[in-house]
């Protein structure tokens, strides 16, 4: 039993003095080479804390192994930027001035509601009112909103929505009181006639419709609806 507890002490210190080297306070933190990282060492640690007859240094090897890797890895990145891309990635680029760019959500596997959860839990409801939305290499989204104008303060809206990825929200369509057939004509309108070419919309309590297509530039369009929420 003494066995046991010195040396699942012996490991924990060492993978917190590892974990310090390097510098991440929380996984939220961590590029995706770091994770991997970690999560090797939380498997490696539980060997030799689990079974008594298995020698120390059969924990404590990897783990310094792994330690000593991530700071390669780090200096690597530090000094070539071609590294640094190919280590940790990109940061990619999910809404611009054209709106939603659906060929980065592919490249990112993501789909319009997991951007759309993405962006309410940034704490914005509205596609509408950003600028920009990009991930960063370590999965966090950063938003950049438009500029409002001071002097005339907007009152705060839901969307709602009507279309993504393909599927029409009839439930939101009775909640606004309009009906597929007017939202069509919206697309229709701005040069989409298929519904296909159309990656995401939806709809204001004011009547204000956002469209993000696949490819071109969002656009918005004012309608006159019956429902309240």
């Amino acid at each position: 039993m003494l066995v046991v507890f010195f040396k699942s002490a012996i490991i924990f210190l060492v993978i917190l003095v590892v974990l310090r080297i390097m510098g991440k306070r929380q996984l939220g933190e961590m590029q995706p080479f770091e994770l991997v990282i970690t999560l090797i060492l939380a498997e490696v640690a539980c060997i030799p804390m689990n079974e008594p007859y298995v020698p120390l240094y059969y924990g404590l090897v990897p783990i310094i192994t792994l330690g000593t890797l991530h700071l390669v890895l780090s200096f690597i990145a530090r000094k070539s930027m071609k590294a640094r891309h190919l280590i940790s990635g990109r940061s990619v680029t999910a809404i611009d001035k054209s709106g939603i760019r659906y060929d980065n959500l592919k490249k990112m596997n993501l789909n319009a509601n997991d951007l759309l959860e993405s962006i309410r839990s940034a704490g914005y409801a509205d596609f509408n009112s950003i600028e920009y939305a990009i991930f960063e290499t370590n999965g966090k989204l950063c938003v950049i909103e438009k500029e409002t104008d001071p002097q005339k303060p907007t009152p705060a809206l839901l969307p709602i929505t009507l279309f993504v990825d393909g599927a029409w929200n009839e439930a939101n369509f009775r909640t606004a009181g309009i009906t597929r057939a007017v939202l069509e004509g919206v697309f229709k309108k701005h040069g989409y006639p298929k519904s296909k070419d159309v990656l995401y919309a939806d709809i204001r309590q004011d009547g204000l419709v956002y469209v993000s297509p696949k490819e071109g530039k969002y656009f918005t369009e004012k309608l006159k609806i019956k429902g309240d929420w």
